[in-house]
């Protein structure tokens, strides 16, 4: 049974489970099965409810770009890993590369209006993690998005992407355990999704703090912009 934890930090929430995305690129990856590794320990929280506030100024910006969200192709993280961005895709269609139930929830209100995804390797090319930021108009659609996908995350899916054969790297093996978690900022839902290259389930803490330390990455570069201090 997949448990869920939240974590408010400002207007930004946490959560464990499953999400990765494909978009304009290659076709997505098979679906995964599992919710998680299963040495990976999941918590359990209470979600904020309602949508957060924000000034009229800031929801009048532009939404987040591609090159906003994702402006590097060398990060490094706070821990000191390094990882490098293999892939970036974007599309106005946000049902591309989403569950059937998450791309009907991410259309209803005003809808979604962006989605953009990055993959990522680290040094060592063992691992990949896919990132995917799904932007809305509204507050309150994200809102709605990030707790309803936080309560059964195998339906409200997105889908890792797959590495450009210009990677080197190979296909994640078809069912293959993951890690996954999502985090949503003032306007938009971020998801991660990460996985070893032959999907094993082994050092399964390690790959956790891969795929958590990147999607507080993007995160904090959404969160940023949209609240107007990039």
């Amino acid at each position: 049974m997949a448990l869920v934890a939240a974590v408010a930090a400002g207007t930004v929430l946490i959560a464990d489970e499953d999400e990765g995305d494909r978009t304009s690129s290659a076709p997505p990856a098979a679906t995964t099965t599992t919710s998680g590794l299963a040495a990976v320990p999941s918590g359990d929280a209470s979600l904020r409810s309602g949508a957060p506030s924000a000034p009229p100024s800031l929801l009048a910006r532009p939404l987040v770009r591609p090159e906003q969200a994702f402006p590097s192709t060398s990060v490094r993280l706070r821990d000191g890993s390094r990882y490098a961005r293999v892939d970036l895709s974007t599309t106005v269609d946000c049902a591309r590369g989403a569950s059937p139930a998450l791309a009907r929830l991410a259309a209803q209100g005003e809808g979604c209006s962006r989605s953009t995804a990055a993959l990522f390797t680290d040094t060592e090319r063992r691992s990949q993690v896919t990132v995917t930021v799904l932007s809305f108009e509204r507050v309150e659609d994200a809102s709605r998005v990030f707790t309803t996908a936080s309560t059964d995350p195998v339906a409200y899916r997105v889908d890792p992407l797959d590495p450009p054969p210009e990677a080197g790297l190979p296909t994640v093996p078809p069912g293959s355990a993951g890690v996954f978690r999502r985090a949503m900022t003032l306007r938009s839902v971020v998801f991660a999704n990460g996985r070893w290259n032959d999907g094993t389930k082994t050092a399964a803490a390690e790959l956790v703090s891969r795929t958590e330390g990147l999607l507080q990455r993007a995160d904090d570069t959404v969160t940023a912009y949209e609240e107007g201090r990039d």
